[in-house]
């Protein structure tokens, strides 16, 4: 019987060894565990119809939003939408309280500096914007001295402050700066293509204002992300990945009515 019960437990001992070894074997896990499961993603949400916010909706809608959830989705992650002004965002990643910013951010030597940017997204530029009464200003060359209005941090304002003499009002939002123009505070406004078109066509501004010259300074949309993240070349691959699977075209026609080839 002594030897049948040292036998039943030497067994127990080496069932307990073996358990505890197989216990400690969690690596998957542990490498699953250094990718967040939520990307938190800071937005300006004045910047339609890239990033805006219907009336009375705590909503984020526009096609950066749906890109953003679409790279989520693809990465397997809860995508968590914080909204900040333009000009914090960058500071926000370079602290740590946010993982990425999308909201219509060129991607420029400056910015490159100080954060990560993404691949293109998104191949913008800039236009001329005045009331549709003003037949003096017909392009960019002819805002010399003239009153002009931009989004603050934006590409616009930086093209805004070299015209030669103009007296550049910055606002918070886009939407500032065109009730600006409507009021004619100023001469004209300096803002992205695809703001202008949408705001012509569906922000209410077709019977009062209206596009002049010819786009300026091509420039291009990325996500910023902090320097050296693990995370942008994840976010760079689920872009990549989403142009051909087909879901990139999908939101492009969504918003922009046909796919730019």
């Amino acid at each position: 019987m002594k030897k049948a019960f040292m036998l039943l437990m030497a067994m127990v001992m080496m069932v307990m060894m073996v358990a505890g070894c197989g216990g400690g074997e969690k690596k998957p896990a542990d490498k699953a565990a250094e990718v967040p499961k939520v990307l938190r993603v800071g937005t300006e949400p004045t910047f339609a119809p890239f990033e805006f916010q219907k009336e009375g909706s705590k909503d984020f809608d526009g096609f950066d939003m749906d890109l953003i959830r679409a790279i989520g989705k693809q990465l397997n992650m809860k995508v968590e939408i914080q909204n900040m002004g333009f000009d914090a965002l960058i500071p926000a990643i370079n602290a740590g309280n946010i993982d990425a910013a999308i909201a219509g951010m060129s991607i420029t030597p400056d910015r490159q500096k100080a954060v990560d940017m993404s691949d293109p997204y998104y191949a913008s530029g800039l236009v001329v914007v005045v009331n549709k009464d003003n037949e003096a200003v017909k392009s960019v060359k002819d805002l010399d001295n003239k009153g002009i209005a931009a989004q603050i941090g934006t590409t616009g304002a930086e093209r805004a402050a070299k015209v030669p003499g103009a007296k550049v009002k910055n606002f918070n939002t886009n939407s500032e700066v065109f009730l600006e123009l409507k009021n004619k505070g100023v001469d004209a406004v300096i803002i992205d293509k695809p703001v202008a078109e949408y705001y012509l066509a569906q922000g209410g501004g077709k019977e009062t204002a209206k596009i002049v010259g010819e786009t300026m300074e091509a420039e291009s949309y990325g996500i910023s992300l902090k320097k050296n993240s693990p995370l942008t070349a994840k976010i760079n691959k689920a872009l990549l990945d989403l142009k051909k699977n087909g879901e990139y075209d999908k939101l492009y026609e969504k918003w922009f009515g046909a796919v730019k080839k």
